[in-house]
């Protein structure tokens, strides 16, 4: 590879020419950051420590909280000190680890949110079982099925991606290392590798969204038959908030991934990607509390728990 590469660093294109507005979205960025590490870390928090939060549903919601932290860590720290230097560089061995460490938990929270519908589909048809079919060890295996399945995917897609020959220029025109805009900068034929990276794609998004259709189908099914409007209204409402994250995250990942490369990779593409890695992280934790009573309990009992703490 080196023998091939002259390429030795990689250059980001910047968010905007003005300085002054780049020191602005430093702080937006920044904020956007720190809430979704708050927002994460409570959720983590919360379903540790109280004890009628630790089952299944809450076990899968908590390391889907743990996958966003790693996902956000992998490229938000650069993006903050390339909003405050000159020249926005990245080395060529170090794009290609943030390539890995970006679809690594970005995959396996795809693989963990069909888990998490088949979690739901268990719980609501099939109740009376449900605890024997979700016990702890099924739900182990399940979280590190996703992490690993997650890395047999990108591991390969990553190390072949770094084989190709970059010869210039090397500016990419993005704001972290992503599979298309290195493409666009390679001088190898990259017609395989586009083939490739959209088939993983398929496997990945297209593969995990049906197993959640065919979940919240039969979850569907089995509310309508609920003759009272409360058990109706119970039903959906353990399922709305995870409904409300694939839809949001299905939608924008299938239109940035499950599609050709396009010969320049434009600013709207760059306007999705920053909805799929910045702000679905930061409303993840918020949806799933704000839309969930247990969880808005839970937050008003450690509330109130730390308060008398604190007064005495």
């Amino acid at each position: 590879m080196e023998n091939q590469t002259m390429v030795t660093e990689f250059i980001f294109s910047s968010i905007t020419s003005d300085p002054q507005l780049e020191i602005f979205f430093f702080f937006l960025l920044l904020l956007v950051y720190l809430l979704t590490l708050m927002g994460n870390i409570i959720i983590i928090t919360i379903t540790l420590l109280d004890h009628r939060l630790h089952t299944p549903m809450y076990f899968f919601l908590r390391n889907y909280s743990f996958l966003d932290i790693v996902f956000t860590l992998d490229f938000i720290p650069k993006m903050l000190i390339n909003l405050l230097v000159k020249k926005k560089t990245i080395s060529f061995p170090s794009c290609f680890i943030q390539v890995f460490f970006f679809f690594l938990p970005g995959v396996a929270e795809l693989f963990l949110l069909a888990v998490m519908s088949l979690d739901r589909y268990v719980a609501v048809c099939i109740p009376l079982r449900y605890t024997t079919i979700m016990n702890s060890s099924v739900c182990w295996q399940l979280v590190l099925g996703s992490w690993l399945l997650s890395f047999l995917l990108m591991f390969p897609a990553t190390i072949m991606t770094s084989q190709l020959v970059f010869c210039g220029p090397n500016i990419i025109n993005h704001f972290f290392c992503d599979f298309n805009p290195l493409f666009q900068l390679s001088c190898s034929d990259t017609q395989f590798m586009q083939l490739f990276i959209l088939g993983l794609a398929i496997i990945s998004l297209l593969g995990t969204l049906t197993v959640s259709i065919i979940c919240y189908g039969y979850i569907i099914w089995t509310v309508m038959r609920i003759p009272s409007t409360s058990g109706k209204k119970k039903a959906f409402s353990t399922c709305s908030a995870h409904l409300m994250v694939v839809t949001i995250l299905y939608g924008s990942c299938i239109f940035t991934y499950v599609r050709p490369v396009h010969s320049v990779w434009t600013s709207f593409d760059k306007a999705v990607a920053v909805l799929n890695t910045v702000v679905i992280p930061l409303f993840n934790p918020f949806i799933y509390s704000l839309r969930n009573k247990q969880v808005k309990k839970a937050l008003r009992d450690f509330y109130t728990r730390l308060s008398s703490k604190t007064c005495r």
